[in-house]
């Protein structure tokens, strides 16, 4: 039996990186395989380092809504390069990337760039613990808002009271000050924030859940969020690092016409590079050193390589807002697809979409929150990704992730991948 390259790197990454990855995610765990080790990516296709080509619906897990290696976005940081790498300097490049930033948001008045989204949603918490002079945070089960200490957390028993460390190596101090609430659940909202609510400096939201595969806010939900906040006077913050600039230039709050306190962006906002970005209110950011009380900083925030793939990313995307209805019209084909093979199959499926964003669960639905998202038979998703692979599709290999689709998916890539969709294989799955 022939090893493939893959396999081998696999093998002797692991003798020198933990799990032979450095994002959990990539060692293909939850779908019992070996990564694949890519060697290149161009347009809709990523090439793997034994020269398999696959048609790409994780898309870095998001930034690459232009496809890969846009020959725009490619030749400007080329470009850039050639200038140095990093300053650890201003450069005009930070300033551009935020007037877009702050053009396309108009709840973001003034924004402040860093390298990571857990990093923009570390230091937007602590500036809203800064403004607001409280502690505690209320936080979704099942949002994923990076790997900060405070917030890796999940529920305790006493009715989402507490919360406790679901890291190893996270000190129970450090997530005594996170309240867990549920998705979707004005009730458990209303509970936390009667109890404690002149204690809460801010309520963090995925305005769009993402990260227990793609979750809808339930009608009015968003809205409430928004109204009890004000109502205690805590501040409300949007992580929109992957809703950002995805479901629309102006991301989930202008999808759904709601204006948070903070903002997070991350992925498409740095058009591949590592970059990130947190702003808001003008009154609030304003807390933040050198101009107020609240410490952030950081050697290669706003760099000169990344906020060029950033700006020329957005000026791609704000010059082309028909960009948006063709990503989302082809993800709603894949949707549809999903339905089209559960009633072929009598499989249970449930399909989740918005924008260009998808998730398939296998689970007979609806899928709305934390606890439904996990009753999906994750041996089946687990199949289903083999298969995929097998018919040259690269999906996310975990089932608790999104489907990304990007402008470089032609109709008929999207139409083929609709066909390996239906066309279950009774042997492998």
């Amino acid at each position: 039996m022939n090893i493939s390259k893959s396999e081998i790197l696999f093998e002797e990454s692991r003798k020198r990186i933990p799990g032979g990855v450095n994002s959990p995610v990539r060692a293909f765990g939850s779908v019992g395989r070996t990564p694949l080790f890519i060697d290149h990516a161009k347009g809709s296709h990523i090439t793997d380092v034994d020269g398999n080509e696959f048609l790409d619906y994780v898309c870095s897990w998001g930034p690459g809504i232009l496809g890969h290696a846009h020959p725009e976005v490619v030749e400007a940081v080329q470009k850039a390069c050639e200038k140095g790498l990093t300053y650890g300097a201003p450069t005009e490049k930070e300033w551009q990337l935020a007037e877009l930033i702050c053009e396309a948001m108009p709840s973001v008045e003034k924004v402040r760039l860093v390298s990571s989204g857990t990093e923009a949603v570390m230091s937007a918490i602590r500036a809203a613990r800064g403004y607001t002079g409280r502690d505690k945070i209320i936080k979704f089960k099942g949002n994923y808002h990076g790997h900060s200490d405070g917030l890796l957390v999940k529920a305790g028993s006493a009715a989402l009271t507490t919360a406790v460390p679901d890291s190893s190596g996270v000190p129970v101090s450090y997530t005594q000050n996170t309240l867990v609430a549920l998705y979707n659940d004005m009730n458990s909202v209303s509970q936390l924030m009667e109890e404690y609510g002149n204690q809460v400096a801010a309520i963090i939201v995925e305005p769009v859940a993402a990260n227990m595969g793609v979750v809808l806010p339930k009608a009015g939900f968003l809205e409430f969020l928004r109204q009890i906040t004000t109502k205690y006077g805590s501040l409300l913050i949007f992580d929109e690092v992957i809703t950002g600039f995805r479901l629309g230039f102006g991301g989930a709050q202008e999808y759904f016409g709601i204006t948070p306190d903070l903002t997070t962006l991350g992925k498409i906002a740095g058009g591949g590079m590592p970059m990130a970005a947190y702003g808001g209110r003008g009154d609030i950011m304003d807390m933040v050193s050198p101009v107020g009380p609240v410490y952030q900083a950081g050697t290669l925030s706003g760099n000169p390589i990344a906020t060029t793939a950033g700006i020329v990313t957005l000026e791609i995307l704000k010059k082309h807002p028909e960009y948006y209805g063709e990503i989302e019209r082809k993800a709603r084909q894949l949707a549809r697809a999903f339905e089209e093979r559960a009633e072929r199959s009598g499989e249970a499926i449930w399909v989740n979409q918005i924008g260009s964003l998808l998730s398939v669960f296998f689970t007979a639905g609806p899928v709305e929150d934390y606890d439904s998202a996990t009753a999906s038979d994750t041996k089946a998703y687990a199949a289903y990704f083999g298969r995929m692979l097998e018919q040259g599709v690269y999906v996310a290999p975990s089932q608790f992730e999104a489907m990304f689709v990007s402008i470089a998916h032609t109709d008929s890539e999207i139409e083929e991948t609709c066909r390996v969709i239906v066309e279950r294989n009774e042997r492998t799955e």
